[in-house]
């Protein structure tokens, strides 16, 4: 199980690694005016959403189940990790929707939204990590 663990963790890191930079690639995108570099965020933001983000965030909620069905889990702490999995699987469909806007060059917002939207995964990730080793109830 150990492995399982590991690789768990491995493609955790990964799933956030493309969600803490795709929503930064959306604050250059954002303010970029010209058109070879809105080119070059289209492709940046597609390839990262699904060659490292999407892959990283499938594996991750596979072996997570895995070891739920493995380990004979305890406490309400899970069904909160849980739900924040499910938060942040949300976050990763409305930035799915994002590259979509910019593809189309229909995005309405600007850099400082995005700046700000680029927390959410931080706060979602110091509470699954806090929840995962604490196990506080």
């Amino acid at each position: 199980m150990l492995w399982l663990k590991s690789f768990h963790i491995i493609f955790m890191v990964t799933w956030f690694a493309g969600l803490f930079y795709l929503p930064r690639l959306f604050v250059y995108h954002a303010a970029a005016r010209d058109n070879q570099s809105k080119e070059r965020f289209i492709t940046m933001e597609r390839r990262l959403l699904y060659g490292i983000t999407t892959p990283g965030s499938i594996l991750t909620i596979i072996t997570g189940l895995w070891l739920w069905a493995s380990y004979d889990i305890i406490g309400d702490w899970i069904y909160v990790k849980s739900l924040l999995v499910l938060l942040l699987i949300l976050y990763q469909a409305w930035c799915g929707i994002i590259v979509q806007k910019f593809k189309k060059d229909r995005n309405t917002r600007t850099s400082t939204f995005f700046r700000w939207f680029n927390e959410f995964p931080t706060i979602i990730l110091m509470s699954v990590v806090l929840l995962s080793v604490l196990k506080p109830f």
